[in-house]
């Protein structure tokens, strides 16, 4: 565990001790940012959507106190969105889809050796491949948080209408009560660590990928499957230590 780890650090600093010029890097950036923004919309806006109704619907269901206001409902689904509902469930999404994605790209290029033939040519492969990529994360992560925040509180306001469980000013009064500016501050930055955390440990595990085919889907595998234990671990670290 402690080589795997050391090998990590190693293969970050090798990103950030030579780097390509900064034109270079913030063109490679955007064309990441684009392919890992653009092709995550749909998904994240349908799980974001449906997460944030399931939750209105269950917690109506449990709500068989009188004496408890029905803008509570929509108090409580606020906060488990944006707290930990948005920028979790997400991430873990993300880190399926962006995650194997960067882990069977480089593995790809590692195989068929042109990850190789850009270090014959003179060209950290690393600043040049992985480094965009992490950037690229960091910076649209907390984008799709942000949206599906939003496309979370609306779905449940879609459920709760709809279904009779409570009425409109009912649920804007609950979503703006005792709201905590801070909480969305903190939603964010679990977003960009979780982002480092994913294209971090998929880029290593593609980048050092040896062998074939076979070889890429298991490097895949393990990133998906790494990246969400480091994102679970994370999830626990940051709100012990930031609230």
């Amino acid at each position: 565990m402690l080589k795997i780890f050391g090998s990590f650090v190693l293969f970050m600093r090798g990103m950030v001790v030579r780097t390509e010029r900064l034109s270079t890097l913030w063109n490679r950036t955007i064309d990441e940012a684009i392919l890992i923004g653009f092709d995550s919309v749909v998904i994240v806006s349908i799980v974001s959507a449906f997460i944030g109704a399931v939750t209105c619907v269950q917690i109506a269901y449990n709500f068989t106190n009188p004496l408890i206001p029905k803008s509570t409902i929509g108090y409580m689904v606020r906060e488990m969105t944006i707290l930990e509902l948005a920028p979790t469930i997400t991430c873990v999404v993300l880190a399926g889809k962006v995650g194997s994605s960067i882990a069977g790209g480089l593995g790809t290029m590692r195989i068929t050796e042109q990850i190789s033939a850009l270090e014959v040519m003179g060209i950290n492969s690393t600043s040049y491949l992985v480094l965009p990529r992490i950037l690229a994360s960091m910076i649209t992560f907390p984008l799709l948080v942000i949206m599906a925040m939003t496309l979370g509180i609306f779905g449940g306001y879609l459920a709760g209408t709809l279904s009779g469980s409570v009425t409109a000013e009912e649920y804007i009064q609950g979503i703006r009560d005792s709201f905590i500016p801070y909480n969305i501050v903190f939603a964010l930055i679990k977003s960009v660590v979780f982002a480092f955390l994913i294209s971090g440990i998929s880029a290593y595990k593609g980048y050092y990928t040896q062998g074939g085919a076979l070889e890429v889907g298991a490097a895949s595998t393990s990133a998906v499957t790494n990246s969400i234990i480091a994102i679970l671990l994370a999830d626990y670290v940051l709100a012990a230590v930031l609230l």
